[in-house]
């Protein structure tokens, strides 16, 4: 979680009544419209360190551990904290289509941690050094009942009884640094939980997994609105958002969206897209319009269907992306289609982004324009323009 600001002049258009053209095919050249990443950490561009970072398709067997502290004794049942994270795995596997699993394997053992859980550094922001240290303390407290080499990721799960491990931080290993090594095996990424995972529930085991994936975080670090970037739209985002189903620009960039599934404007021009609800499965799912070396604007279509059930706008979702901007600082900036719409209860002005037909979205400054054909029951249809 290291960490630039992105600023765009944004105008909306006034709606269109035109002619609805044929809908085009992807691009065949999606690969075009793929940003390099620029931050040497989580970024949103797709030519993510795989060394560093893990795949996030396939099977990903987790090993979780269980831990107490001398001044944290152990409370609940195992089963219980289980129960709190595994279903994470769910939310991956529709999220990514089927093409991510989470094998979870509790220890169901108590692992006595050597230090007090007030000792940590969790309660001033927890330095790498010391998150390093907790989880070293709890792999070598579990080596002896088990061989972590099985595994590619660890799950750190502290006793509810331990205040002092407030919050859920992923630890991403430093392959210039000695690191944990446990039974041969060097130890790249682990998960430790904290109180907030009682608030955020199973899907901050997701958020943080996307860690590990490579994923930057696109709530703000800082400023009085934490969620002024992307609002609900992302689980990278706020999590316990109405519509918080991975971006389409985040689905491709893990392999959850095919080439084939893009469609590309890497130049002027112009084209007519059919998207299909990101979602579902199956059909284009994005519009990239790429604006710069580590720029471009997306479009989406979003539904109120699966994770995305408490939306509280649906339609085209448009965001811009810039990959040289560090996670926390806005790598993506939705786009709010309806700035003069007062949201209702539990919604904010951005989760009403959402654009629907006969409206339309410029930027002058890129001369980037996005037009809003039709709407079907799991998709819109879109006109894109680079001039």
């Amino acid at each position: 979680m290291r960490l630039r600001s992105l600023t765009a002049a944004l105008a909306l258009a006034l709606p269109l009544a035109t002619a609805v053209p044929a809908a085009a095919t992807p691009s065949p050249s999606s690969a075009a419209c793929a940003l390099p990443g620029r931050t040497g950490w989580t970024d949103e561009g797709h030519d993510t360190d795989r060394t560093q970072f893990q795949q996030a398709v396939g099977t990903k067997r987790v090993l979780m551990l269980h831990v107490d502290f001398p001044d944290a004794p152990a409370t609940g049942e195992f089963a219980d904290y289980y129960h709190q994270l595994a279903p994470a795995a769910d939310w991956l596997k529709e999220a990514s289509y089927g093409r991510t699993r989470l094998e979870i394997t509790p220890l169901n053992q108590w692992l006595h941690m050597p230090q007090d859980s007030t000792s940590y550094g969790f309660d001033r922001g927890i330095t790498f050094e010391q998150h390093e240290l907790y989880v070293r303390q709890a792999v070598e407290a579990a080596a002896p009942y088990t061989d972590l080499a099985r595994y590619d990721m660890v799950y750190v799960v502290p006793t509810r009884s331990a205040s002092a491990i407030s919050f859920s931080p992923t630890y991403l290993y430093d392959p210039a640094a000695a690191g944990i090594v446990v039974g041969g095996k060097r130890l790249k990424w682990a998960v430790t939980f904290g109180q907030d995972m009682y608030r955020w529930g199973p899907k901050v085991a997701a958020h943080e997994t996307g860690h590990t994936f490579g994923l930057p975080d696109l709530y703000a670090f800082t400023g009085a609105d934490y969620h002024r970037y992307v609002g609900g739209w992302d689980l990278m985002g706020l999590i316990s958002g109405p519509a918080p189903q991975q971006l389409g620009w985040e689905r491709w960039k893990l392999g959850w969206i095919d080439d084939h599934q893009v469609a590309c404007l890497p130049t002027a021009g112009s084209r007519t897209v059919r998207l299909h609800a990101v979602e579902r499965p199956s059909g284009t799912k994005i519009a990239v319009i790429r604006t710069g070396e580590t720029t471009a604007y997306v479009a989406e279509s979003r539904r109120a269907v699966g994770g995305d059930a408490g939306a509280c706008s649906t339609g085209v979702l448009i965001y811009k992306v810039d990959t040289s901007v560090q996670t926390g600082y806005g790598p993506v900036q939705v786009v709010n289609g309806n700035p003069t719409a007062t949201p209702p209860a539990g919604c904010t002005p951005l989760d009403l982004a959402a654009l629907g037909p006969g409206q339309s979205f410029t930027d002058p400054a890129t001369g980037v324009r996005i037009d809003v054909r039709s709407r079907g029951p799991l998709g819109d249809t879109i006109t894109v323009t680079r001039r």
